[in-house]
């Protein structure tokens, strides 16, 4: 749950020409009861927007719709929503245009194939002061059939799906009947292996990662 500061200030724009995708989100969070959240259909409605509300705690931003004109328009809404966030929603997710637009200020790039509850989990990590990049841009780029759990180990792998479920070290320690020092080895461990800033964020990732399947795999060991 989001805290009482992060609740007040959780007001979200969707900025999203495609009414069918921008609306089925907008539905989604206003329906957790954490979000108020305005929708409009292009950077010019949604600067209106901005400058009417005084700002939004997130504004989330499509690459494509009219008036972007690439990421010109990320630009453009940084300096309009001064003092919120501003977070790219786009179903392309280029790694060069991902890193472009953390380097020019984005607090986060939203895949639109984001899973649910993948999505409040990114708002929330983005509402926190953190800065979201997909699990994807991860792997090694020289190496596209690459994944950030195959440098998990077995045990790596169980602790991970433990954080996923929202577990504490002291309960993941005595499902798998380790010491509570060890499962913090390697909660550290996972973190730097998944380029996690914290356990939020290694939970976060593991959201996207097929960890069932390594599960399965892991069981055939």
């Amino acid at each position: 749950m989001l805290s009482k500061r992060d609740t007040e200030s959780a007001t979200i724009l969707i900025a999203d020409d495609h009414e069918l995708v921008r609306d089925l989100v907008a539905g989604y969070l206003s329906a957790q009861g954490q979000f108020r959240v305005d929708t409009t259909g292009s950077l010019p409605e949604a600067i209106d927007r901005v400058r009417a509300e005084n700002g939004y705690g997130i504004v989330m931003l499509d690459l494509g719709m009219p008036g972007m004109n690439g990421l010109q328009g990320l630009t453009t809404m940084l300096a309009e929503n001064a003092g919120g966030k501003v977070v790219m929603f786009s179903g392309t997710t280029q790694r060069d245009v991902v890193s472009q637009a953390i380097r020019l200020g984005a607090s986060g790039y939203v895949p639109k194939n984001l899973p649910a509850k993948s999505l409040i989990n990114a708002i929330r990590f983005v509402l926190s002061g953190e800065t979201y990049v997909p699990p994807s841009q991860l792997a090694d780029p020289q190496s596209p059939a690459a994944t950030p759990e195959k440098n998990l180990s077995p045990k790596e792998l169980i602790v991970l799906r433990g954080v996923r479920a929202g577990w504490m070290n002291k309960q993941i320690a005595y499902q798998m009947g380790l010491s509570e020092v060890t499962v913090k080895m390697h909660v550290r461990s996972i973190c730097k292996k998944l380029n996690a800033r914290n356990r939020t964020h290694a939970a976060i990732i593991a959201n996207m990662l097929d960890l069932d399947q390594e599960a399965g795999d892991d069981r055939k060991r």
